[in-house]
């Protein structure tokens, strides 16, 4: 009988050989009445790690299911029917090939294209990206141990496309960082593309369905401290628990809080500027403003024109307006006029009870892959619940800030952040893994 997992070596895109190195790698194929959601393990293949052997405490979420490599792509490769690894999905195996990976050599299918680019800056709670940074799903993921890097890989991944066993290894290291910042480009069949960073917008650009324009993000050197103007509320207190401000130190990141804008002209925010990021919101439900809904709405649009850097100018500039459901049906509208994209929801969810909302228009990536719809019932409730103290025993609704607050982990990729915080890792938990299953 044939095995399902053949041995083979592509010439000229292997590295000397290192422990993270090998010069074979071995492709696990599936069985052709296996599903996308499992990968069929042989004896010799590293079996996927459960959590519970490897670390004393995890950090669980739910995530897409990782796609097996097509049946017979290991074969077809072992005969030379795909002599490089361009020609096939890097992702699944699939020789369907769409498009290129961004950030390694080897191909995309469209399945898989699409997973990739929802994927692509969504971050848990841990500070981490939440997904497999080559396949955009996976299980167990391996954390890359630099310090101003968050990416993951699966450990599926890591074990077909470097070699069998390597996150096995990867786990019982004391520190590990990851194949976008080790300083050799290929490991095994990974081989980190050129000049990612370019590449990875031009994909973007190219690929992705918002019109939005997605910035390139800024190697680690180069990122300088985030500038903030938030009007209205004031965000200071959220992007310092994520590591964006340094309050110790004068240049440590700044927020310019404006509470009230009515008398503001653009030579003042000039002044006060350049910005690199411009946050405003509605009152939070059952406060009094002073001001109209619509005010927040107009003020926010006038004041951003005011802070844009020039056009054509290449530097990173993201901005964000929070609507606690206050806005009118024609508001919302006009909103999506002149903030030129669609909002998303994001809800304040515990246990099974929805107890906040807000509807959010941003450009900072991965905020609409955050979406998740309010029925008409659910903001009903909301809205008629909106009192200074609310019914007995109910909570009142965390505020604006506070529900968008891990919207802005993104930015990691583009600006300076001074601290590893409290949430990355606890006491109990063992760098360099993490489960999602």
């Amino acid at each position: 009988m044939t095995p399902l997992g053949l041995c083979f070596r592509l010439p000229g895109l292997l590295a000397p050989a290192s422990p993270l190195e090998p010069t074979a790698v071995s492709i696990p194929g599936a069985h052709p009445s296996s599903t996308c959601s499992s990968i069929t393990h042989h004896p010799w293949e590293p079996r996927l790690l459960a959590a519970s052997a490897h670390c004393s405490s995890t950090m669980a979420h739910s995530s897409p299911a990782k796609p097996s490599l097509e049946p017979w792509a290991a074969p077809a490769l072992a005969l030379g029917r795909a002599t490089r690894v361009r020609d096939i999905c890097l992702c699944c195996g699939s020789f369907q090939i769409y498009t290129q990976h961004p950030l390694f050599v080897g191909g995309m299918c469209i399945p898989c294209k699409d997973k990739f680019l929802e994927t692509l800056f969504q971050y848990d709670d841990d500070g981490y990206q939440g997904f497999c940074s080559i396949c955009g799903s996976g299980d167990t993921l391996l954390i890359c141990e630099s310090p101003d890097c968050t990416r993951c890989y699966c450990v599926e991944c890591v074990d077909v496309l470097v070699s069998p066993g390597t996150a096995e290894r990867v786990q019982s290291m004391s520190f590990w960082v990851c194949f976008l910042c080790l300083p050799f480009s290929s490991s095994g069949l990974l081989q980190r593309r050129r000049k990612w960073r370019d590449q990875l917008k031009a994909f973007q650009d190219r690929e992705a369905v918002n019109s939005l324009e997605i910035y390139k993000t800024v190697p680690v050197w180069k990122r300088a401290p985030l500038q903030v103007l938030s009007l209205f509320g004031n965000i200071k207190k959220e992007l310092t628990s994520l590591g964006f401000l340094e309050t110790d130190s004068a240049s440590g990141g700044r927020v310019k809080h404006v509470e009230d804008v009515t008398n503001t002209v653009r030579r003042e925010v000039e002044e006060w500027g350049p910005f690199d990021l411009v946050y405003g919101s509605t009152p939070p439900q059952g406060c009094d403003g002073g001001h109209s809904p619509a005010w927040y709405l107009f003020q926010f649009h006038r004041l951003l024109q005011y802070a844009c850097p020039p056009p054509g100018d290449p530097k990173p500039f993201f901005w964000m307006f929070v609507d606690t459901l206050l806005l009118s049906p024609e508001d919302q509208d006009a909103a999506t006029r002149f903030l030129e994209t669609e909002p998303v929801t994001l809800q304040d969810i515990r246990g099974e009870a929805v107890h906040g909302a807000v509807r959010v228009w941003s450009n900072i990536p991965a905020v609409r892959s955050k979406h998740k719809a309010l029925g008409p019932d659910e903001e009903l409730a909301l809205l008629t619940h909106t009192g200074p103290a609310g019914p007995p025993g109910r909570r009142l609704p965390a505020g604006p800030a506070t529900l968008v607050k891990n919207c802005f982990l993104p930015l990691r990729e583009y600006f300076k952040y001074f601290s590893q915080n409290s949430f990355l890792f606890t006491s109990e938990s063992r760098p360099g893994e993490k489960d999602t299953s």
